[in-house]
């Protein structure tokens, strides 16, 4: 869309969450902006951690069960294996999306020295989807789309952006556009009306929604309805953010833990079957990554 383009209804920031450091995993560091006590889950998404990893530290062996994680790593690189025989490491730029479903025991740990960030976003499951069978989808960096224009690059980890579509399946519909806005630049993003949407902040200040007022580093904006974001950069540096939307499932959500499922029976059934190791975690007990 050109630079004088506007929406109708532009999608205003209806709630700003700072994303403040916590010990999560063995001894790594992230910055949780959904997941948090002010804002627990934004239908579809559960979780968002901002992820900074220096061996030791990581995130060893652990169980899903009704919900896919998306690992994008911005600096360094990330080794994961299953209990199901996989495993892969994901470096700067790429994404790796895993869908739990039924069950998956595994591990994250940073591949070699140095320190690993990276953004893992957690997406809700149907109720329909959350037993099927794990899967994969491992994008590597040069095989993601990206466009530039007027000061503004966008990698398309899902969705569109600038008429370029990501190759990327999505069983809950989603979007997920990393932005970078050159000083002085600006972007308007259609969003569709029905989708619930926010952004993440990694580096950089801007304008969102208005331009009136801007908004720094490791801030989570909560995007109210409409047709569009409009986002304004007004300062001397690049901005770098990520848009991320997504259909509402409008189903209860019940969380224990790793496990996201609709009813606290099924969560009590997820937990045992863990323990037990069967319905998906059959291979859980004699399993542990190397």
């Amino acid at each position: 869309m050109s630079k004088s383009s506007v929406f109708n209804r532009p999608r205003l920031v209806v709630k700003k969450i700072l994303a403040r450091a916590q010990n999560e995993g063995d001894g790594a560091v992230v910055r949780r902006s959904i997941g948090r006590p002010e804002l627990q889950n934004l239908d579809p998404f559960l979780m968002l951690d901002e992820f900074n990893v220096s061996p030791p530290a990581g995130f060893p062996d652990h169980p899903h069960r009704g919900f896919e994680t998306v690992t994008y790593m911005l600096q360094g690189a990330f080794t994961h294996q299953d209990f199901a025989g996989h495993k892969g490491t994901i470096r700067t730029g790429d994404v790796q999306w895993m869908t739990a479903g039924r069950g998956i025991v595994h591990s994250e740990m940073p591949a070699g020295p140095g320190t690993h960030k990276g953004l893992q976003l957690w997406i809700n499951l149907s109720s329909k989807d959350k037993m099927i069978e794990p899967r994969y989808q491992e994008l590597l960096h040069e095989n993601i789309p990206k466009v530039e224009k007027d000061g503004v690059s966008v990698t398309i980890l899902a969705g569109e952006s600038m008429g370029v579509k990501s190759h990327v399946f999505t069983r809950t519909p989603t979007m997920y556009l990393d932005f970078t806005l050159k000083p002085g630049s600006e972007h308007h993003q259609p969003i569709p009306e029905s989708w619930n949407s926010f952004i993440y902040i990694v580096e950089g200040e801007g304008a969102f929604g208005s331009s009136d007022s801007t908004t720094p580093a490791h801030h989570c904006l909560v995007l109210g309805p409409g047709e569009g974001l409009s986002v304004w950069n007004k300062s001397s540096k690049p901005l770098k953010f990520v848009l991320i939307g997504g259909q509402p499932i409008n189903e209860p959500v019940v969380q224990y833990g790793p496990f996201v499922m609709n009813t606290k029976t099924e969560i009590m059934q997820a937990y045992q079957d863990y323990q037990l190791g069967k319905n998906g975690f059959e291979r859980a007990r004699q399993w542990c990554s190397k």
